[in-house]
């Protein structure tokens, strides 16, 4: 599944993970942290929808 942010429009790809970040490929949208912020917006996991 993936995941965009309604703001900037930065997709997160639960196949290729956000390494940069530390989220390893494969990781579940649930299982990101709750304090997870868009990379380059910075707004919250409650910004982002399934795509």
């Amino acid at each position: 599944m993936k995941y965009v942010c309604e703001v900037c429009g930065w997709v997160y790809d639960e196949a290729e993970g956000y390494e940069e970040g530390g989220i390893e490929p494969g990781t579940k949208w649930e299982d990101v942290p709750e304090d997870f912020e868009c990379p380059l917006c910075s707004v919250g996991k409650d910004q982002f929808t399934e795509e």
